[in-house]
């Protein structure tokens, strides 16, 4: 059972500084919304007090789409006998990470389906030649729910998977498979992916071994208030316990063009803009919050820096999960610096560790 909480006394609590429990987060989804972003842009200055804004030069890079989780909400994935099935080869990637590299890009995020066919010799041997081909590359790949598929395929432990990954070069893991950390939601919308708490081992193994990662939630579905701040506070006490997750990133679903969901009425850009700004104060611990122009388009992810997003995530130049749903938007860098300088910030171009690549002017 929830304690009512009136929003004013979160607000109060975030403005002395003292952590907000469960009734507070589920009380803000009440706030005033201009209240919430005042609070949640004072944050974000108090833990990024210069004027900038941040964005990583990557490419989206998609292995396979054979997929057995079979999820309601995807539109990406295919069956094994489908005539749109594919597995890419190790070369069609490395010309795909040279495409990158060669535009000025400093990352890779490689998934895919759930494919019981890939066994983590073609993952290892992956990342191995990457490694060798392209030494700058960061490779930020391979989700929570591909380690859960490929320790049950090779019979070890998330340690094991995730130690012989990162001794081929693997340097950090995307927060993936994440949706809302709540097992009921899951078992409506991706019944056959890891548990939640699966996704939790999955992270704080990958944190154990050396590994940082993101974390991200997609909400606007069958969720309630108190599943999405679940799931935040699962989040949270995680990174207490291991400090590993660098980014918090979440965006919404569109039920009607997502196969499963038609039913579903679609979030708003005010839920995302109160999602962003609440998660920003819940996250006290989580150093940045990435905002989801790829899913919400600028003019919404633009807001949602004077919600509490101190990160535009990156400047994509491959996506194929979230395009086939129609609610995908693109941009190109200077398109990126340029909407960053209009909502009154300065652009800088980042690395996966926020190390600066280049700054631009004001």
């Amino acid at each position: 059972m929830f304690c009512v909480k009136e929003p004013r006394e979160a607000l109060e609590k975030v403005f002395r500084g003292e952590r907000l429990g469960r009734e507070e987060g589920v009380s803000l989804y009440r706030a005033d919304l201009a209240s919430l972003g005042m609070a949640a842009s004072a944050m974000r200055r108090k833990m990024h007090p210069l004027n900038q804004v941040t964005f990583v030069m990557d490419r989206n890079i998609y292995c396979t789409n054979v997929c057995v989780a079979q999820c309601s909400f995807c539109a990406f994935s295919r069956d094994v006998l489908s005539e749109e099935a594919y597995v890419l080869t190790h070369e069609e990637i490395l010309e795909k990470v040279r495409v990158a590299a060669d535009a000025g890009g400093t990352q890779v995020l490689i998934q895919g389906g759930l494919n019981p066919e890939l066994g983590l010799g073609y993952y290892v041997e992956l990342v191995r030649k990457i490694k060798k081909m392209f030494p700058g590359i960061h490779v930020h790949s391979f989700s929570p729910p591909e380690i859960d598929m490929l320790a049950k395929r090779e019979k070890m432990t998330y340690s094991e998977i995730l130690s012989d990954l990162k001794n081929a070069g693997l340097n950090s893991l995307p927060g993936g498979g994440a949706e809302i950390l709540v097992d009921r939601v899951r078992s409506r919308i991706s019944p056959k992916k890891l548990s939640a708490d699966a996704w939790i081992e999955v992270m704080r193994c990958a944190h154990g071994v050396g590994l940082k990662s993101t974390a991200t939630m997609v909400f606007g579905h069958v969720e309630t208030p108190e599943e999405r701040i679940s799931h935040l506070l699962r989040i949270r006490d995680l990174q207490d316990e291991t400090g590993g997750f660098r980014a918090f990133i979440c965006w919404t679903l569109s039920p009607r063009k997502t196969p499963g969901l038609h039913d579903l009425p679609m979030a708003g850009g005010w839920d995302y803009l109160r999602t962003v700004a609440i998660a920003r104060l819940m996250l006290d611990n989580v150093l940045h919050i990435q905002s989801g122009w790829v899913t919400e388009g600028h003019r919404l992810a633009e807001t949602a820096l004077e919600f509490g997003a101190n990160d535009m995530g990156g400047v994509l130049m491959e996506e194929l999960v979230i395009q086939p749903t129609g609610i995908g938007f693109q941009t190109a860098a200077e398109d990126m610096v340029r909407l960053i300088r209009r909502s009154g910030y300065q652009p800088v171009q980042r690395d996966t560790n926020y190390a600066v690549v280049k700054e631009f002017d004001r």
